[in-house]
């Protein structure tokens, strides 16, 4: 039988004959579990090693400097690590020694995201078992089904009330306790009936994908540790096998073994995606993406609302329940999160519910590849300490407040200049003749490169991928090529060496510095810029039209002098492109707090989008969490009245009245951030004449000199300084009185 399978786990274990390797996958034809015997696990050592354990074969292989290497296979990867342990003891080097026995399985075989499988099959428990077929990289995208899972308890991770599952066309709640069934509503008796019927429903609905929010570190940590206190299997995987919740460390993640299946949790998955929110709880960020919130209100406390509800109102406890299933499944649709896990899968090798893991997506592309070229890398930390590289070039920015400001960036400013430059590093490894010279004595192979070629292809796909709208795919793509240069920077990374991403970011710093020239040739005065971006003053009143054209054709001027600098100076092809991005008809410049020079990473400026005048805003108090609501609000409304010409004065002064006559106390809430089981969430203070205290338990009155002078006035005077006056001028203690 022959089958491609879309890859969502794979697994590990030693066995009496061998590692033996398990792929749990989705075919068309349905669920597919792959059980590959008689593994061994290898590592790599120079030829002068000498190893004592393990089936030593020479290879035609070399380590990256060209020295020959020999294969040592195990016959378990206790032995492996007993053997490269002993190996580090010695002072010996074990070469790709920590390339765990699954990933070298799939990545050898270039499978990223799907497989075809071929070899005898049989059909057990509504999955296709496959013993010791073939395996080979494949691509297919079959639709995956996914099921919501939460649960309520009592307190925090205490016993269950309730459960909750949802899915297409399948809605249940669970309750402990007596009652009649009715609509999605079920009664159990105890803790454990509730256990046996939720474990049996999500058999039965057969999801490919458990999503939920916090879902492993909260609701399958929980059923976890309740099914082994009660004694209930946790066999919610396929095939009727056990799940488990493995504990990370402190500061990293749990991982949730589900075989069959995948634990997608959704505050993970949109942090992995690039979404920025101002809190990740289920209410906030169903607010923003739905315009819906939850049952209970943010605030509220949950813990006895719960409990009240169970033992007053279990119809209520059930809609809220099931309410945060429906929210969480709109949230995974709305922002495309499956789409984007599955992408991420097929172009990375990573397993779905991997979170983060830009280092192991660079080994599962770059290591087989290598191979193919005849050569192993070293281990993870096999390198001598070093100092950090360069980070971007920031341009030192000029104050002010402007009319006709064009802003323009380099399109993947770091992995073009890689694939320009030729940045690998094999290609260090093995400059050969005639080589790119880099930084720090660096030097790159002309020809022959691993990490361009990926890039090319990467870049070819995304150009694809926006030209259909794919916008999982491109968002994918983008944060997998920009991972390259922080992976190569980090000493977790097994190919680190500083000169690496130095060779790059130096080359972007010459690269902007070029520009800024190139721009105050044609007598245009570059205000600022950071990294990959420049922002440039044009005269002013040219006109929007006029101002886009403008834009446009120095852009293409400046990525044309670029490519033929490059080519004259260097004989290579340039693919780096500068970008125009927008004409800000007004434009804010601040100076940095308490001084004259300007500031960084901090702007706000109008632009037209869509017919309609825009505030952009970036890196100033209107954009973070640690501002009192009021103060972001009006420091928004202040920059848009600024920007747009708009009187302020007069509106200021009211601001300043309706605050110290207690009409904006609603809007006072500082927030410090608390641990939470289920989702994260933060308590709300407000500073009153005796200091901080909670927003629920103040008993002393609010201190409005305080969010005068420390919250008011600092927001508002990034940019009145500009107009010759402040808000304390305007609508300082004295105004405020009147």
């Amino acid at each position: 039988m022959e089958i491609e399978a879309f890859l969502l786990s794979r697994e590990w274990r030693d066995a009496d004959d061998g590692v033996e390797i398990v792929l749990w996958g989705r075919a068309p034809e349905g669920p597919v579990r792959v059980r590959l015997t008689r593994q061994e696990p290898v590592l790599f050592v120079p030829r002068h090693v000498v190893t004592r354990a393990g089936r030593r074969v020479e290879r035609p292989l070399t380590t990256m400097q060209g020295d020959p290497v020999d294969a040592v296979y195990f016959r378990s990867q206790r032995a492996l690590v007993e053997e490269r342990e002993r190996l580090h003891e010695a002072m010996s080097v074990a070469l790709e020694s920590d390339v765990k026995p699954s990933d070298r399985f799939v990545m050898e075989r270039f499978v990223t995201g799907a497989m075809r499988v071929e070899g005898p099959a049989r059909e057990r428990r509504g999955v296709l078992h496959f013993e010791n077929p073939r395996v080979k990289k494949a691509d297919v995208r079959p639709a995956l089904s996914m099921l919501a899972v939460d649960i309520e308890t009592e307190g925090l991770g205490v016993s269950l009330l309730s459960a909750a599952v949802a899915g297409p066309g399948r809605e249940r709640v669970f309750v402990r306790g007596a009652g009649v069934d009715r609509g999605a509503i079920v009664f159990v008796p105890d803790e454990r009936a509730l256990l046996s019927r939720l474990f049996a429903e999500i058999v039965a609905c057969d999801p490919d994908v458990l999503c939920g929010w916090n879902v492993t570190e909260f609701d399958l940590t929980v059923l976890d540790a309740r099914s082994r206190a009660l004694g209930v299997p946790f066999a919610i995987g396929r095939a009727g096998e056990r799940a488990r919740v493995l504990a990370g460390a402190p500061g990293r993640a749990s991982i949730a073994k589900v075989p069959g299946r995948v634990a997608l949790d959704g505050i993970a998955t949109l942090k992995s995606a690039t979404y920025a929110f101002e809190r990740f709880t289920l209410e906030h960020v169903a607010g923003e993406l739905l315009g819906r919130k939850k049952k209970i209100a943010e605030g509220t406390d949950r813990v006895a609302e719960i409990a009240r509800m169970h033992a007053e109102d279990v119809d209520r406890l059930a809609a809220y329940n099931l309410e945060d299933c429906r929210l969480v499944l709109d949230i995974f649709r709305e922002a495309d999160l499956l789409g984007f896990a599955t992408e991420r899968a097929r172009l990375t090798g990573l397993p779905m519910d991997r979170q983060g893991g830009s280092v192991a997506a660079f080994d599962h592309l770059y290591l087989p590849r290598l191979h193919r070229r005849g050569a192993v890398a070293p281990d993870v930390g096999d390198f001598a300490e070093a100092a950090p590289s360069p980070g971007g070039h920031v341009l030192d920015s000029v104050p002010g407040l402007y009319r006709d400001v064009l802003s323009f960036d380099f399109r993947s400013l770091y992995p073009s200049i890689i694939r320009t430059f030729q940045i690998d590093p094999l290609g260090l490894a093995q400059p050969g003749v005639d080589p790119v010279p880099g930084e720090e004595g660096a030097a790159f192979a002309r020809e022959g490169a691993i990490l361009p070629a990926l890039i090319a292809t990467l870049h070819d796909a995304r150009s694809e991928a926006m030209a259909t709208r794919s916008a999982a795919l491109s968002r994918a793509i983008k944060i997998l090529m920009n991972s390259f240069y922080g992976v190569l920077g980090t000493p977790g990374c097994r190919f680190f060496d500083p000169r690496l991403p130095t060779s790059i970011t130096r080359r972007g710093h010459r690269i902007i510095e070029r520009a800024r020239a190139f721009f105050e040739a044609e007598g245009l005065p570059v205000i600022y810029g950071d990294t990959d971006s420049l922002f440039v003053h044009v005269r002013e009143g040219i006109g929007e039209a006029a101002a886009a054209e403008r834009g446009r054709a120095l852009a293409g001027a400046i990525t044309r002098t670029l490519a033929d600098e490059i080519r004259r100076d260097h004989r290579l092809e340039s693919h780096l492109e500068l970008r125009f991005e927008s004409h800000y008809l007004r434009f804010l410049m601040p100076t940095t707090r308490g001084a004259d020079r300007g500031s960084k990473k901090r702007y706000a400026g109008t632009t037209r989008r869509g017919g309609a005048i825009e505030l952009v805003v970036r890196g100033l108090e209107a954009v973070r969490r640690d501002w009192a609501p009021l103060a972001r609000r009006v420091q928004r409304e202040l920059l848009r009245r600024v920007l747009t010409d708009e009187p302020f004065e007069d509106w200021l002064v009211s601001i300043a009245r309706d605050l110290d006559g207690g009409r904006l106390d609603d809007e006072l809430a500082l927030r410090k951030r608390r641990r939470d089981l289920e989702e994260g969430s933060e308590v709300e203070l407000v500073v009153t004449i005796d200091g901080p205290a909670p927003i629920a338990a103040r008993t002393s009155p609010i201190d409005y000199a305080y969010y005068r002078d420390k919250q008011l006035a600092p927001v508002c005077d990034v940019v009145l300084p500009f107009l010759g006056t402040s808000f304390e001028k305007i609508a300082g203690a004295q105004t405020s009185l009147f």
